[in-house]
């Protein structure tokens, strides 16, 4: 599985790099030193680019971080390169009129003469000030959104408020609120700081409920217990909860299951647990089911009074599906990050019904917060990092 998917990241990432050769080497630079140059450097980023992404699978943390942070930015600046490009191509089309509409000069008696060259024949000058104004323009905005995606991903999560509706919750719980946080990704960039800034964001929030929605490391608990463990100082007032992500599956979820569990978090794991009048439910996640650790919403749901409300934990949106059909009110959920790097939100709509926010499916109401880190690059366009209080209202 592992080998399949970073052949499909080679071939991928090679298809782009061939294309950014094509508009930022060939169309800008005569032949000679210069595309030569361009040439090489290209081929080193296109070999970084998988090497990063194998690197973080296979070699030790301390032995990825040499590769992380120039191979990430990169795939950041290289996709946000390609989108801009790929945008100038419609410009390019409409201007190519202009591009060859060439003057000749013929040499007459007394004076040479202007003529219009045979249509199709191209202003080699033109056709450079076109492709290097081109190559510009996407230059610019790539390294820029980057350097502010990466500000806005490293920086603090945003506190988002949001007030939802249980037609079954009890008068007595009207403004019970939970605290959600998902996708923390601790790994070879985010350490115990970042798990520090989220537990102190978490606790002034002063929550009823904490609920951590899969995702929270990216590699073993030998090497990212420590950063993990200021989650073992998180308070509210009927305790914090936790369910497995993808990731947890990627990093050795028999391990991180009882190293979470000692920080003083409960995993439920396809169980539920009652709350004064609603039942909490967590569902493990889909990518369980390759490790015999499915999720079992029957397992979950199974002899519940349907007289309570009742909140699921579920770290993919997609699990709403079956969610409704187990008569679910509230399904609190990650995995997303909002897509992370605009436009990545349209291509992550292809797996997922929801990337952010409020949504209904039936009578069961749906919350995908954006996480607060991210996976990857360093970055995040168009979508901030952010950590989720809702508050929840009896009809």
């Amino acid at each position: 599985m592992i080998s399949a998917f970073l052949l499909v990241v080679v071939l991928v990432v090679g298809l782009l790099h061939l294309y950014l050769w094509t508009r930022l080497v060939r169309d800008t630079t005569r032949p000679g030193r210069w595309r030569r140059i361009g040439t090489v450097l290209i081929i080193a980023l296109a070999v970084l680019a998988p090497a990063t992404v194998a690197a973080t699978r296979a070699l030790p943390l301390d032995s990825q971080r040499l590769l992380a942070w120039p191979g990430y930015l990169w795939l950041s600046v290289m996709f946000l390169a390609f989108t801009v490009l790929l945008v100038l191509e419609i410009p390019r089309l409409a201007l190519r009129p202009w591009v060859r509409r060439r003057k000749a000069v013929v040499a007459a008696e007394p004076e040479p003469a202007v003529v219009d060259s045979p249509p199709g024949v191209a202003d080699p000058s033109r056709r450079l000030l076109l492709a290097r104004s081109a190559a510009i323009v996407a230059g610019l905005t790539a390294v820029g959104a980057t350097a502010v995606g990466t500000r806005t991903a490293m920086g603090p999560p945003t506190v988002v408020r949001r007030q939802i509706t249980l037609r079954k919750l009890p008068r007595r719980m009207d403004g019970f609120r939970i605290a959600v946080v998902s996708d923390i990704h601790l790994g070879p960039l985010l350490g115990r700081g970042h798990t520090q800034r989220i537990v102190d964001t978490i606790n002034r929030l002063d929550a009823d409920l904490v609920t951590v929605v899969g995702d929270l490391v990216d590699g073993s608990v030998a090497e990212l217990g420590s950063a993990a463990r200021p989650l073992s100082g998180l308070r509210s007032r009927r305790g914090s909860f936790f369910v497995t992500g993808n990731h947890e599956y990627f990093s050795g979820y028999q391990e991180w299951i009882p190293e979470i569990e000692s920080y003083g978090l409960s995993v439920l794991r396809n169980e539920r647990v009652e709350i004064d009048g609603l039942d909490l439910a967590g569902v493990n996640d889909v990518t369980g089911a390759q490790y015999g650790d499915g999720p079992d919403f029957g397992l979950a749901l199974a002899d519940r009074d349907p007289a309570k409300p009742v909140v699921l934990m579920a770290h993919q949106p997609i699990q709403v599906l079956d969610a409704q059909h187990h008569g679910v009110d509230l399904q609190l959920s990650g995995h997303t990050h909002g897509g992370q790097i605009f436009p990545f939100s349209y291509l992550v709509r292809l797996q997922q019904p929801v990337i952010a926010g409020y949504a209904r499916f039936g009578d069961t109401q749906l919350y995908v917060t954006r996480g607060a880190g991210f996976w990857g690059p360093p970055v995040r366009v168009g979508a901030p990092p952010d950590i989720t209080l809702i508050e929840l209202r009896s009809a």
